[in-house]
């Protein structure tokens, strides 16, 4: 599906997605990734089944209000000992499949919050 709205010029957007992928700025990518406003962070997760608190650490040293993780095809909650360091650090994190955190991404970078969203393909 291709996503289109008026976002402020000079920020990544995502503009389309579809099963296994999605696509920041027109460029398709299938491997985790975190996508900010103002930059794209390879992420190191393998998957849900495989995240550690490490990948929550690092999702907390992105500077980000509030994080969108897109679990892959379903919704699917990872264990709260995973996610202290974002609690603990104020920072707001919203589950979802990767679908719904792209459209969710989309809206709160055209309310020119500062938001990540940590997508799982696996």
């Amino acid at each position: 599906m291709k996503l289109h709205s008026s976002l402020p010029s000079g920020v990544n957007t995502i503009t389309g997605y579809g099963e296994g992928y999605v696509m920041v700025n027109g460029e398709r990518r299938s491997s985790s990734v975190v996508v900010l406003p103002d930059r794209i962070e390879h992420w190191a997760a393998q998957g849900f089944d495989a995240l550690t608190s490490e990948d929550f650490s690092f999702l907390k040293s992105l500077n980000a209000e509030i994080v969108l993780l897109g679990t892959g095809p379903r919704q699917r909650f990872p264990h709260p000992r995973l996610t202290a360091a974002l609690a603990q650090a104020g920072i707001g994190l919203e589950v979802m499949d990767v679908q719904a955190a792209c459209r969710t991404y989309n809206i709160l970078v055209a309310e020119e919050r500062k938001v990540a969203a940590a997508l799982l393909f696996q």
